[in-house]
């Protein structure tokens, strides 16, 4: 199974399967809910390796995670592929999402490093993410 992230606004930023180690996907209620919460989040979760050949993409993601929340640009559409057997068995598409964290860890493994970056949805947008899947990958 492999991944696939296109992140598009000023710049387009892509990672493919070799850059990209897990991901997770959460639509996210409130804990105390007791019916079906207005108030949710959805986020993504990406963690991979910093490659030297790939290290520009990645370099690119810290710097979109520092762009001030008043910029247009800090919110950018993202869509992460989950791809197994040539069919996009998932596809998750956030229209206007944001960087909640973003980490680089260094050490002396194989590779320059490692990152993990969430991404979150605006939410005033959340009835425009789309989960997708069943078809053949490009």
């Amino acid at each position: 199974m492999g991944f696939r992230l296109t992140i598009k606004g000023a710049e387009e930023i892509t990672l493919v399967e070799t850059d990209i180690q897990t991901v997770s996907y959460i639509t996210d209620s409130p804990d105390n809910s007791n019916a079906k919460a207005t108030d949710y989040g959805c986020m993504l979760t990406v963690t991979g390796k910093i490659l030297k050949e790939k290290a520009a993409e990645t370099l690119k993601i810290g710097k979109w995670s520092l762009v001030p929340a008043e910029k247009a640009d800090a919110y950018r559409e993202v869509t992460l592929q989950v791809v197994a057997e040539s069919q996009v068995i998932r596809e998750i598409k956030l229209p206007n999402a944001f960087i909640v964290d973003f980490f680089e860890e260094y050490g002396h493994q194989e590779g320059i490093g490692e990152f993990k970056v969430i991404i979150k949805q605006k939410k005033d947008f959340n009835s425009k993410v789309q989960i997708l899947g069943g078809y053949a990958a490009e």
